[in-house]
């Protein structure tokens, strides 16, 4: 989830633009009119979808799910270690994302290239939607970017990903269709020193509705140590996805944080998926008007 200086970063103004051109799911920006082309024609879109015709309640989306890096900007000055840690994408996210989705029948939006491109959980004008810094580590490929280079990783990568989101939510009201937005992520062991005790953090600002329901079911099991808005909060300034797709369109909504150090090799990323899916089964169980 968060990386950089601080969740609270101060604000600054980016290179901000609208959304430009026309996106699909597994399609790119049309690009003919900008000079300036991030992704190469043959490198994958920002945005893949699993199942996009799912009838399932809950809509899965991950935010840090690839660390993918564009071919023109190199590695961004890191080394190759760099890109497998914490500050370039959510370790284990992926599997545990996957089996969630394949075991409700749920669609999945994942975003491939690395929060260091562009960070997809971030307002654009948030200091940290392209962090020069990232948990005290300098990321050189991104100080003194022009303005072509800001609005390209906008354009191909932050603008698809969310309308793709948006787009599938829409639909799916139009429809009558219930949605319950999942967005899944997990954060380090240790942050700035500091040893972090949850193994599952429930993440909400203004509506705490499905993070109560879980945070009950998730109690029963006494092993578990749970973050009720650890080891972060959700707000307008440090966060997108929860506060655009979420409290914007009014459905139940919630971030799901796990450890990663728990989810570090696939296997235990599939095991986890499958230990917290009875969780989610109850859920509906427990409070069917969620998914009405």
């Amino acid at each position: 989830m968060p990386v950089g200086n601080a969740h609270h970063a101060t604000r600054r103004r980016r290179f901000v633009s609208a959304s430009a051109g026309s996106y699909s799911s597994q399609g790119k920006a049309e690009l003919s009119s900008h000079a300036y082309q991030l992704l190469g024609d043959d490198e994958p879109a920002a945005v893949e979808v699993e199942r996009p015709d799912s009838t399932s309640p809950y809509l899965f989306v991950a935010d840090h799910y690839g660390n993918r890096i564009p071919r023109k900007l190199g590695k961004l000055g890191l080394r190759d270690a760099d890109l497998q840690r914490h500050i370039a994408w959510d370790v284990g996210v992926s599997g545990m994302a996957e089996e969630f989705a394949r075991r409700f029948d749920a669609t999945l939006v994942k975003q491939r290239y690395s929060r260091l491109v562009i960070d997809c959980n971030r307002p654009l004008d948030s200091a940290t939607s392209i962090p020069e810094v990232s948990e005290a580590t300098e990321i050189p490929g991104n100080c003194g970017l022009r303005f072509e280079e800001v609005e390209a990783r906008q354009r191909e990568i932050f603008a698809p990903y969310h309308d793709t989101i948006g787009t599938i939510i829409d639909r799916r009201q139009a429809a009558g269709q219930p949605t319950i937005l999942l967005a899944l992520h997990t954060f380090t062991p240790v942050y700035h020193g500091e040893k972090r005790p949850w193994h599952i953090g429930l993440l909400y600002n203004r509506d705490a509705r499905l993070a109560n329901v879980f945070l009950k079911l998730l109690a029963e099991d006494e092993t578990l140590c749970l973050g009720d808005n650890q080891p972060y909060t959700v707000d307008d300034y440090s966060d997108y996805t929860i506060p655009v797709h979420g409290e914007g369109r009014q459905i139940p909504h919630l971030l799901f944080e796990l450890r990663h150090d728990m989810v570090e090799i696939e296997s235990d990323q599939y095991r986890w998926a499958h230990r917290l899916a009875g969780s989610l089964e109850r859920a509906l169980e427990h409070s069917p008007e969620l998914a009405r």
